[in-house]
């Protein structure tokens, strides 16, 4: 089956984040199997969604990762032309949401599959596909956790966001808190009878910005724009009218960390304000950084299948950190462009998506006997 099929396919699950994804996962299942690829699904403990793992070759062996996530972004915007989980074409572009991000790249490995099953691998290529990245990266530690029983510890994985199929040896880390601030409602005209759950919640916003503030003069990494880490309220709710005293109010604020910093340290003077507040907190997600040695084995052997020199950082985040975090070196390389990314009209081009099959064969080629 063509990487444009298989594509076409897969956008027609809507997988969105936070929603049910078996169906999608069953497919992919049915697809290697019908080339002679076993796989496993593997169910998180949300019980609708799964991540799936299957290997090319001899898993008792150490080999790659190529790993994906088959969540997408909500597509509500407006500004689509026609039904977003139905792939269209305009020229050479493929138009669906999640056509970039990420259901490119793992439809480029699902039409390599069968060519890596015909080579003689001396190390085994696995195809990990998780649940939820676009939550925080929620599913795939469940993967992680599970590899022992899966396959040789691994050598590397190729994580497949769209990087333009040019390596990326780092990005930051991120970690998401919810505020939530409790009051007691009643008439404005009497205050003293109430208790103001936004006015409770006020200080720790407070502090959060000076947090902020103070991160641009704190430790600086170059590779990332901008070179500092960063913290930033991104929502703030509460309240019914202007003359009900608040009894409810949240905000949620996220951390992007340089590598080498813990995004939940940033944090911390956050929650610590909001206890101090009575108001609870509750960290929502959280991934590290990931920063890979420019002379990595890994970095070599991207740069021998892409054809690209490696690049030094991006800014967004991935599951890279994680698979690096469990001991497996990562490196960020797929096709397209992050900034087409959970946004209307989200494409990939025919070219971008038979450069990603045409790596991935390379990659089956370096490591065949």
């Amino acid at each position: 089956m063509s990487a444009e099929k298989l594509l076409s396919d897969l956008v027609g699950f809507a997988s969105v984040v936070g929603t049910p994804n078996l169906t999608v996962m069953a497919f992919v299942r049915e697809y290697l199997a019908s080339h002679g690829i076993s796989c496993r699904i593997l169910p998180g403990p949300e019980g609708d969604r799964a991540n799936l793992f299957a290997t090319i070759g001899d898993a008792s062996r150490p080999g790659y990762v190529l790993s994906g996530h088959v969540d997408v972004v909500p597509a509500g915007e407006p500004e689509w032309l026609a039904d977003s989980f139905l792939l269209r074409t305009d020229g050479e572009r493929l138009i669906g949401r999640g056509a970039c991000d990420m259901k490119g790249f793992v439809a480029a490995v699902l039409a390599a599959a069968p060519g890596l099953a015909a080579m003689d691998l001396a190390a085994p290529v696995h195809i990990a596909l998780s649940y939820d990245e676009e939550a925080g990266c929620k599913g795939v530690p469940h993967l992680l956790a599970a590899l022992p029983e899966l396959c040789a510890p691994p050598l590397g994985a190729i994580i497949g966001e769209p990087t333009g199929l040019v390596p990326v040896l780092a990005h930051k880390g991120k970690a998401a808190v919810r505020l939530s601030a409790r009051g007691i409602s009643g008439h404005s005209s009497r205050p003293d009878l109430g208790r103001n759950a936004i006015h409770a919640l006020v200080p720790v916003l407070a502090e959060a910005i000076v947090q902020a503030e103070a991160l641009k003069g704190g430790p600086q990494d170059a590779r990332f724009a901008p070179p500092c880490s960063t913290l930033q309220i991104g929502t703030v709710a509460g309240g019914q009218a202007v003359n009900i005293i608040p009894d409810r109010a949240e905000a949620r604020l996220e951390a992007r960390a340089i590598a080498g910093v813990d995004p939940r340290t940033l944090l911390e003077p956050v929650i610590a304000k909001a206890a101090e507040m009575g108001v609870e907190s509750e960290i929502l997600s959280s991934y590290p950084a990931l920063a890979l040695d420019a002379a990595a084995p890994l970095a070599a052997l991207a740069e021998a299948v892409s054809g690209h020199a490696p690049l030094g950082a991006v800014s967004f985040g991935t599951e890279a950190g994680l698979f690096q975090q469990a001991g497996i070196p990562a490196i960020i390389c797929g096709p397209g462009d992050i900034a087409r990314a959970h946004r209307p009209e989200e494409y990939i081009t025919r070219g971008e998506l038979e450069s990603t099959r045409a790596m991935v064969l390379a990659l089956g080629r370096h490591l065949s006997a």
